[in-house]
């Protein structure tokens, strides 16, 4: 009688806590990221993330495939750290100008002393300061600037940007009024 080959199933290993362990081959909100080694229920993992090929079964031709990964991203996050670097080193370099219409408010303290503030109508927000600095050709998104408060007075700001990866930097803001259109010629 001929040897019959028997196919065999992939063991799954149990965890530490009794769950299965598994791979994730896509990012799972609330468990885990890609490439990572988690412990869950069995029934979550039969019925939910190895159906939906969210994660697989850690064995050795899957490690291997993640090791590989893992040093891909790596590699990813070192050249976007370094492309991180050069643009804050441009933002650094340059001043964004915002024309904005303004008034001026004046009033007399207690001690007899006139000042005069001048206000904008409106204000100067997050996506003001993203949109000139990408017409500048630097790609910052409004939820990289750091504002604690819209800007509502005339003047030079400087302005925190948070590039990620822990990289920040600096960019100077200068709000001035709208200048008035010259009359046209007849």
């Amino acid at each position: 009688m001929p040897n019959k080959k028997v196919k065999q199933r992939a063991q799954v290993l149990k965890g530490s806590h009794g769950g299965m362990q598994l791979v994730l081959i896509e990012d799972v909100p609330h468990l885990g990221k890609r490439g990572q080694v988690v412990e869950v229920k069995n029934g979550y993992g039969r019925n939910y993330l190895l159906p939906n090929s969210l994660a697989v079964i850690p064995n050795s031709h899957n490690l291997k495939l993640l090791e590989r990964y893992k040093i891909k991203i790596q590699q990813a996050r070192e050249a976007r750290v370094a492309d991180l670097k050069v643009l804050a080193e441009q933002i650094q370099r340059i001043a964004v100008m915002i024309e904005e219409n303004a008034h001026e408010e004046h009033w007399t303290d207690e001690a007899g002393v006139d000042h005069v503030k001048s206000l904008l109508y409106g204000s100067v927000s997050a996506h003001d300061i993203s949109r000139e600095l990408k017409a500048k050709n630097l790609q910052v998104e409004p939820e990289m600037v750091r504002l604690e408060a819209p800007i509502k007075e005339l003047g030079v700001y400087k302005v925190e940007i948070a590039l990620g990866f822990e990289i920040k930097t600096v960019v100077q803001v200068a709000v001035l009024p709208k200048q008035e259109a010259p009359p046209a010629k007849k």
